[in-house]
């Protein structure tokens, strides 16, 4: 196990703490059929159901200790909040009215026969509302809501491309508000989504303190909590087909974007993705990683001047886009896709 300096600020102990935990959560294969859009439409009605009962527990106890010297400072269920959110997803993949989802009859199955995964992780956060000390409930909302902010944005653009989800319908839970309190439904940038997890941290910071023992425990409990959404991956139904790819879909998470770190776009992705050639050397005096040839340039590696031309044209054309129609949201994407397949095309033509 991981061993994690407890002098640290809790936020910075939790992202290392919670590493290997993280790992097991994310490449189960619940997990894995999730992120690639594999499930059966009624099967993630089915997970959305099991997650509303774990929010509407700890939402419910947030709630009832609102003022905890601990958790004030992170509680805003304006912001936050995300049991009505899936309702209304609920509703609409089984298109039912919202106020009568929970006697459809997927909703009565599960409940005539709830996974031991739902029953446990539910018990005990009910057992941390009524206990003398709530201050563990902090865990259980940073594993969950970071990572709806993180690696959920992922997945809900699966979801929707996997269901055909158009316009924010069915996916909603993803969907987060701006700081200023601005409605969800224009499109939150995620520029605006790393403010959200910056001012989280700083309130867990601010809440937790430098308390060692009281770090200790919420670490544990974040583990534990880590360890309870692996076993509801677990008990998700198997897709009748899934990917022959074989390989898993990397998350992003709570602590896979630390505080001052910014996700690589596509684009910057596949750029280094490529980069096979080249090894980090650290700079110690600049606390940076730079990069050198594992091997001298051949002939093949230099590029012509049409295709340098190309190039600064393409960017000047990017910059221009960005200005005037952004690329938040699902069509967004959309263009940032296309847009990436003519760079390649154009690239490719001039190079060759």
């Amino acid at each position: 196990m991981t061993t994690v300096h407890l002098s640290q600020p809790v936020a910075d102990i939790l992202r290392q703490g919670t590493a290997e935990a993280h790992e097991r959560a994310e490449h189960s294969k619940g997990a894995q059929w999730l992120a690639r859009g594999e499930l059966e439409k009624e099967e993630y009605a089915r997970f959305l159901m099991m997650l509303w009962h774990i929010y509407d527990a700890f939402e419910r106890a947030l709630e009832q200790h609102a003022t905890h010297p601990v958790l004030a400072p992170t509680h805003n269920p304006g912001l936050f909040a995300r049991s009505a959110n899936i309702a209304a997803d609920i509703s609409y993949l089984l298109d039912v009215p919202e106020e009568s989802w929970q006697s459809h009859p997927l909703h009565a199955a599960l409940m005539a026969l709830p996974p031991p995964a739902l029953t446990q992780y539910v018990a005990r956060i009910r057992e941390l509302a009524a206990s003398p000390d709530p201050s563990r409930l902090l865990a259980h909302a940073y594993v969950r809501y970071l990572g709806d902010l993180s690696g959920g944005q992922f997945i809900r653009r699966r979801i929707a491309k996997a269901y055909g989800l158009e316009d924010g319908a069915g996916v909603s839970f993803y969907e987060f508000r701006p700081l200023g309190g601005a409605s969800a439904a224009s499109g939150t940038t995620m520029g605006e989504l790393k403010k959200i997890k910056e001012w989280y941290r700083d309130g867990m910071n601010a809440g937790v303190g430098d308390n060692t023992e009281l770090k200790a425990a919420i670490l544990d409990e974040a583990r534990l909590a880590f360890d309870y959404n692996t076993a509801l991956f677990d008990a998700l139904n198997p897709p009748p087909t899934t990917s022959s790819s074989g390989s898993d879909v990397e998350l992003d998470s709570p602590l896979h974007s630390p505080a001052g770190s910014t996700p690589p776009t596509p684009f910057a992705a596949d750029v280094f993705s490529n980069a096979s050639s080249i090894t980090p050397l650290t700079v110690k005096e600049e606390s940076k990683v730079v990069y050198e040839a594992s091997e001298p340039p051949t002939a093949d590696r230099f590029v012509s001047l049409s295709s340098v031309i190309a190039l600064v044209a393409a960017l000047s054309i990017t910059h221009l886009v960005l200005v005037i129609g952004g690329f938040t949201g699902e069509r967004g994407l959309a263009k940032l896709e296309a847009f990436q397949q003519w760079l390649g095309t154009l690239v490719g033509a001039n190079a060759a």
